[in-house]
């Protein structure tokens, strides 16, 4: 991956979190990074691609991070906790996955399948680390809840209290 790749997700991810799917333009990932919207195009030839790619990092990253501190010895469900708890603090966004699922229904069909993916490995590692897929469902909903919450409450205490009868 380029710089300019890299950093054309980047900031397609920052504007995804914060504005959603509807919220950003290749122009506005252009002038972050500095380049013209051409270069964004030849990186990334329609929106739907540069989101469904951004989905597809952001998943493989905080799935690899989750997956890390289980091999360390961290709990599964306090694997994730944790995850979700540095992602609010770092970037006190919501869950870019969590974001986009909330309009689903309005994402072109390659973004809401990169976005259902992210779901479906967090049930499937759940399930993994000894629960049933009922309360994997409930682990995870728990946390994209507690996030969302915090969120709109702009109070990062509001997390802990969400989550706390996961711990």
């Amino acid at each position: 991956m380029t710089d300019t790749t890299s950093a054309i997700l980047d900031s397609a991810e920052r504007r995804i979190r914060s504005a959603g799917y509807s919220g950003f333009s290749f122009r506005d990932v252009a002038a972050d990074v500095g380049v013209k919207a051409s270069s964004v195009h030849y990186h990334f030839p329609a929106k739907e691609k540069l989101a469904a790619a951004v989905a597809r990092r952001y998943t493989d990253r905080f799935i690899e991070t989750v997956d890390a501190e289980v091999k360390d010895g961290v709990e599964v469900i306090q694997a994730w906790r944790d995850v979700f708890r540095t992602a609010l603090r770092r970037d006190g966004r919501m869950c870019l996955c969590g974001a986009l699922a909330a309009t689903s229904h309005d994402l072109a069909d390659e973004v809401r399948l990169e976005v259902k993916r992210f779901f479906e490995l967090g049930i499937e590692k759940l399930q993994e680390g000894g629960l049933d897929r009922a309360a994997a469902i409930r682990v995870l909903a728990a946390l994209e809840g507690a996030m969302l919450t915090a969120n709109i409450l702009d109070d990062e205490t509001v997390f802990e209290s969400g989550s706390a009868a996961l711990a």
